[in-house]
């Protein structure tokens, strides 16, 4: 015990780092058992979508999502759900959603507010669209 003390005393800024990463660490999967959605990868994505009609939502910008987005998905950005502007999908509070972003961070938060709005299946694609194309799945323009 008393090296541990030691080596607090003679490196504080080494402990204090030690102490935020295990603090982020803990809050990070704590955050993560008490979401009400799931991180699912593509192939999960690509299952749920053909035997279960999952309804794709994009909450990425309208610009990033002409560029390129899974077919038939809705393009519903964060912003809008913060709102409560989700009409598009409002009778799918039954069906299984995924949401999407770039990477999967900020779907997370936009698959949470919508489990909070009512929806039961809510799924977070969490390598987002770069993960979907780096899995060589079919993307649209239109």
């Amino acid at each position: 015990m008393q090296e541990y003390i030691d080596f607090v005393t003679n490196n504080p800024m080494l402990a204090i780092a030690w102490v935020v990463i295990a603090a982020m660490l803990i809050h990070s999967v704590v955050k993560a058992k008490l979401s009400k959605t799931n991180n699912i990868n593509p192939q999960e994505a690509t299952l749920l979508i053909n035997k279960q009609d999952a309804v794709v939502v994009d909450v990425r910008s309208a610009d990033e999502f002409k560029k390129g987005h899974i077919v038939n998905a809705k393009n519903i950005t964060v912003s809008q759900i913060d709102e409560g502007k989700f009409a598009a999908i409002e009778n799918d509070k039954q069906t299984p959603i995924i949401v999407v972003c770039a990477t999967g961070t900020r779907s997370g938060g936009a698959g949470d507010k919508l489990a909070k709005a009512g929806f039961e299946q809510v799924n977070n694609l969490f390598s987002g669209m770069s993960g979907w194309t780096a899995a060589n799945l079919p993307t649209t323009k239109k």
